[in-house]
């Protein structure tokens, strides 16, 4: 077992629950920084690992159980079924390559037209939600490329938050919300192999929140 293995572990739960790092930590009713990439290393730069309580109370605010945990720290990519929500309904999916194209999103946001697949969709209320496959590792290691997301438009949208945005010249991109005022929104990518971006508001078309993974 390797320390990288179990902040993987704890990266994918959050990401199973449509969470930042810091928003699992706080639903655990730990401290927000707690599973900040920051706290990960020590002073002296030896890998710091988490502790047994914050793991329990991971376990405890996500309903995942022990030996779902053990699986993700094991180099599973998704909780086993049963272990995650359960399914109620089926979203219109398509790939990233394709979201930036014309004719898949109505001027809000919505998934238009007949050319969409479909997936299975955990129980979320939104009735416009839909599904992106990830293409690329900006997004790694809580992403891969070939992942689904779920997307909903009107979900609250909190700094932290994985999202997806798409500007006004038709990119569309999946990152986490660093920051965002009246004027800009700064944009991070998680994978440090990717630049970060910043965008004026008037520059964005959409920007809608990742509220679920099936990876």
């Amino acid at each position: 077992m390797k320390h990288e293995d179990i902040w993987r572990a704890i990266d994918t739960l959050a990401a199973e629950n449509g969470l930042s790092a810091s928003g699992l930590a706080k639903r655990s009713g730990l401290d927000s920084t707690t599973f900040n990439p920051s706290k990960r290393i020590m002073p002296d730069g030896r890998a710091r690992w988490p502790s047994t309580e914050s793991v329990a109370k991971v376990l405890d605010a996500t309903g995942a159980s022990l030996e779902s945990f053990s699986a993700l720290v094991s180099g599973a990519r998704a909780l086993a079924s049963g272990g995650a929500r359960s399914i109620s309904r089926r979203v219109p999916l398509i790939g990233f390559a394709q979201a930036g194209g014309e004719g898949y999103f109505d001027d809000g946001g919505y998934p238009v037209g007949g050319s969409w697949d479909e997936v299975s969709l955990p129980e979320i209320a939104d009735p416009n939600a839909y599904a992106l496959e990830i293409s690329g590792d900006s997004m790694e290691p809580v992403f891969r490329d070939g992942d689904q997301v779920i997307v909903s438009p009107s979900a609250p949208i909190r700094r932290g938050d994985r999202v997806v945005v798409r500007t006004g010249n038709g990119q569309v991109m999946a990152k986490q919300l660093a920051r965002r005022s009246a004027r800009r929104v700064d944009l991070k990518s998680l994978n440090p192999e990717h630049p970060d971006f910043s965008f004026d508001l008037s520059e964005v078309t959409w920007m809608h929140r990742i509220v679920w993974a099936s990876q």
